[in-house]
């Protein structure tokens, strides 16, 4: 895994390389390889978002999912150090459960999950992988979860209530 900076937008966007996969095409010739990079990008500050890219050469690959991962990055809620509530994030076979953990417990997940919630600035959480653990697949469930987030003032905006009445 490899880390760099960069700066967007005036705030600093760290990249992280989550999985490279040689990927190899017969053709009458031979084999032609190719590699895919998976990426995610995130400024630890709430701002996630991941990329894929292919191309002949590694670095290249890493460079085109860093510039698609910037294109969709997401804004996630947050309470404290850690998330308003549970989730179930679910892409294909992958599922993810996200949990709130109490302040200092650290970010209890794996790989992809890991690389995920430490760049969007979770601190504490517990996460569980449920179905498939295809990188590209537990990332995607992940940021699906994250987007399913709603925070104390979205809640109360919904139902028409004060936040004071929905934290208790």
């Amino acid at each position: 895994m490899t880390n760099k900076f960069v700066q967007v937008n005036d705030r600093e966007i760290e990249d992280r390389v989550v999985a490279i996969n040689r990927v190899t095409k017969v053709v009458k010739g031979g084999r032609r390889m190719n590699f895919s990079a998976l990426v995610v990008v995130g400024d630890k500050d709430g701002h996630v978002g991941f990329g894929t890219g292919k191309a002949a050469e590694v670095p290249e690959a890493i460079r085109k999912a860093v510039e698609a991962a910037k294109k969709n990055m997401i804004e996630v809620p947050r309470a404290g150090t850690t998330i308003p509530h549970e989730v179930l994030g679910i892409f294909n076979g992958g599922k993810v459960l996200l949990k709130p953990a109490k302040n200092g417990s650290g970010v209890a997940a794996g790989g992809p999950v890991r690389a995920v919630v430490e760049l969007a600035g979770i601190a504490d959480i517990t996460s569980k992988s449920l179905g498939s653990n295809t990188p590209i697949n537990i990332v995607r469930a992940t940021i699906q979860g994250l987007k399913e987030l709603k925070s104390p003032e979205e809640i109360a905006e919904l139902r028409g209530k004060s936040v004071e009445e929905i934290l208790g």
